[in-house]
């Protein structure tokens, strides 16, 4: 199994850097707002019972899905250094069930962050939409920490676009890649 985990600070490009890796190999994407919009409607966000169901979720998943061989694309943001215990129980489940952690941190500039955060389907998936929110997040949590004791392939997102940042993953890592034609190109219906 492989867990492909790509982390890094809001607005940096995470889900559209992930979904072209799920396109192009066929790995099913978790990302993290799936677990998100699960449980907000029951807690309010932020809160301690919120976290901890969204940790569950995001475990579980994760350990379901090593224990039944599945690889995986899954997003988060890491905040060094309160993430490290459930990213380390994350990677734990995936290894001890003989899977691979292929970590990619995704970066690029405060100003790239802010000019990004202010797209109009952030604000309709619930994520941080504002430049006032992205400074406060930044200004209280490190996001551009790499996840510690563990080699991580950084990619800076205002340097390649989504998909040359995912080929270099997918290169990096030597994913395999789906049996699906190269995406723009039409597929044959068979004559009925």
């Amino acid at each position: 199994m492989d867990l492909v985990y790509l982390y890094g600070p809001p607005a940096v490009g995470k889900l559209t850097v992930a979904t072209v890796i799920a396109e192009r190999t066929g790995y099913p994407l978790f990302h993290n707002h799936l677990s998100i919009d699960c449980v907000r409607p029951v807690f309010d966000f932020g809160s301690e019972p919120f976290w901890r169901q969204v940790h569950a979720i995001r475990e579980g998943i994760i350990a379901e899905a090593a224990r039944e061989g599945r690889d995986l694309v899954f997003t988060t943001v890491y905040n060094h250094p309160d993430s490290a215990p459930q990213t380390n129980r994350r990677f734990e489940a995936v290894e001890s069930n003989g899977g691979r952690v292929c970590l990619v941190q995704l970066t690029c500039s405060r100003e790239a962050l802010e000019a990004r955060v202010r797209a109009e389907h952030r604000s309709a998936m619930g994520k941080v939409a504002t430049v006032e929110h992205l400074r406060r997040m930044l200004g209280q949590y490190d996001m551009f920490a790499p996840i510690p004791g563990r080699d991580s392939l950084h990619l800076d997102t205002s340097d390649f676009s989504a998909t040359d940042a995912a080929e270099r993953v997918i290169e990096h890592y030597q994913l395999s890649r789906a049996s699906l034609p190269p995406i723009g190109v039409p597929t044959r219906q068979p004559a009925r």
